[in-house]
């Protein structure tokens, strides 16, 4: 994120909020307030290596010799069970931290979990039997729906406008973080010839959390959340702090402070009852709707779902056994993943757009399960060690299409299309269906891959089909907007929009609107991403 031209920053934010952005801007990290802001953000999109940290850890405990015989070779629907409770967990804490972090904020829920989160994790790893593992990581899964929900909220309320798009979807990415360190902790303690070599990344598993509880003190909280509480004079010391370097006569929060005030108003009164039911009024909220539904589903039914924990069995069906292959391999993917996911998914929303980096990367995935699948099914009728390393570098291939959209999108894509009043709720719908899958999923994937193998393929062969039809006729492009100004995507433009450009004299494509002052036109500005 360097120093781009005006032209580029509308792509990212729009022309009326690109006029009024510092002309002397230098690069954010040559600019205190911004490194500040970026810095305190790492607290947040930390909560995301810690679901990142499970699945990994959990395809490296199925390769240890100790944690085997420890719980008597879980398989099947066992091993579905101790995959499955985690996101079980997730589903029902998610009913409660909604409301939690609408009526307390962002920071408040984040905090309990992130205590939650360590205590149940040295319970884990002291677990003496299969029933307190199980429960161990139920309430863990639970606590961690408190860190995760509010987080990616909070990232898209708090960054500085020109980075929030890269920012939001920088958060998912930070999964492949937790799942490196999880995949390469296994690959080291897999040696150690006791119950520790599952019981150490059992326990470091809550290492992440307390890092974050340490730095949740300097993180602040929502400007929007303030607004909608009255807090108004506080929200607007909070972004002259964090965006104008506490220039509380900057344009730039005077432009902010007007759109989250006139966005909060009109949903005030537009969604009143605060209920669920509000995210299926209207045609624009059910459109929302669905999108994060399919968002969500299919972040686990894209297949996914086979290689990020069952990844043992993938390897074992094309004849690669030896435990430090397994892991060697399951260490090397996930930094592969997090290198394509920073910079070939979140670094191009705003150039690329959402939507594109939705169809490029489902028509990528559909064509490498395609060939995946055909591959394993020659290395299963002819044992062709070749053909075996081929399905390897397609199990990469499927992986880098996935990461171009599906990881950094997964929250980004959500928290931008729903308006605040309904953000969170709206989130939650992806999380919840999200996270339902993947119960769904850990019961199935190893049944169905017992069963029939390599032809269980096929129907993610099929699943992906689908859903580049959904994508093509469903979702909008959102770059070149504020997060206020999403809303006309969906809705069309409102009163307070004209006022708008009544008051600033541009309509929201650019042109100017005749007899009316042009803010800052004549400026020749440059800004900072």
């Amino acid at each position: 994120m360097g120093l781009l031209g005006k032209k580029e920053s509308e792509l990212a934010v729009g022309y009326e909020l690109a006029q009024i952005l510092p002309r002397d801007a230098k690069p954010w990290y040559r600019t205190p307030h911004l490194v500040y802001l970026n810095l305190v953000l790492l607290v947040p999109l930390l909560s995301s290596a810690t679901i990142g940290y499970d699945g990994s850890m959990m395809n490296g405990l199925q390769i240890l010799t100790f944690f085997k015989k420890d719980f008597n070779n879980p398989a099947g629907a066992i091993l579905g069970l101790m995959n499955a409770v985690y996101p079980l967990g997730k589903v029902v804490a998610l009913f409660v931290v909604t409301p939690v972090a609408d009526r307390f904020g962002r920071k408040i829920p984040m905090a309990f979990g992130l205590v939650g989160c360590v205590g149940f994790a040295i319970l884990q790893g002291l677990s003496p039997n299969f029933t307190s593992f199980v429960i161990a990581r139920a309430f863990l899964g639970f606590m961690t729906s408190f860190v995760a929900q509010p987080s990616p909220v909070l990232i898209t309320e708090m960054a500085y406008p020109t980075q929030r798009g890269k920012l939001t979807s920088l958060y998912n990415t930070f999964f492949y973080f937790g799942a490196i360190f999880a995949a390469w902790l296994t690959f080291g303690t897999f040696k150690i010839p006791s119950t520790w070599s599952w019981r150490i990344p059992s326990i470091i598993q809550g290492a992440i959390p307390l890092i974050q509880l340490c730095g949740l003190y300097f993180v602040p909280e929502s400007p929007r959340y303030l607004v909608s509480r009255g807090r108004i004079d506080e929200a607007r010391r909070l972004l002259a702090k964090f965006h104008a370097g506490g220039d509380v006569e900057s344009p730039l929060v005077a432009f902010e402070m007007r759109e989250i005030e006139q966005a909060i108003a009109l949903e005030t009164e537009a969604y009143s009852s605060n209920s669920w039911l509000d995210l299926v009024r209207g045609a624009a909220n059910r459109r929302r709707t669905l999108i994060a539904v399919i968002v969500g589903w299919f972040s686990q039914w894209n297949g996914v779902g086979v290689v990020s924990y069952y990844l043992v069995l993938v390897l074992t069906t094309i004849g690669i056994t030896d435990p430090k292959d397994q892991t060697l391999i399951n260490g090397l993917l996930q930094i592969f993943n997090w290198f394509v996911a920073t910079f070939g998914g979140a670094m191009m929303v705003d150039r690329l757009g959402r939507r594109t980096l939705f169809l490029v990367s489902t028509a990528g995935m559909l064509a490498s399960y395609v060939c995946w699948t055909g591959l394993t099914s020659a290395f299963v009728a002819h044992r062709d060690p070749g053909v075996g390393r081929a399905v390897v570098a397609f199990i990469f291939i499927y992986y880098f299409f996935y990461d171009i959209a599906w990881t950094p999108l997964l929250q980004a894509y959500p928290v931008e299309i729903y308006p605040y009043t309904l953000r969170s709720r709206g989130l939650s719908v992806t999380l919840i269906t999200s996270f339902t899958g993947l119960i769904v999923g850990n019961q199935v994937n190893p049944i169905a891959m017992g069963a029939i193998g390599w032809k269980y393929y096929i129907v993610f062969c099929c699943l992906l089909a689908v859903l580049f039809v959904l994508i093509y006729f469903l979702f909008p492009e959102t770059k070149g907007h504020s997060l206020e100004e999403i809303r006309e995507i969906f809705e069309g433009k409102t009163e307070s929009t004209d006022a708008k450009v009544e008051e600033t004299g541009h309509h929201q494509d650019g042109a100017p609107a005749s007899g009316q002052t042009k803010v800052a036109q004549s400026k020749h500005l440059e800004v900072t991403t």
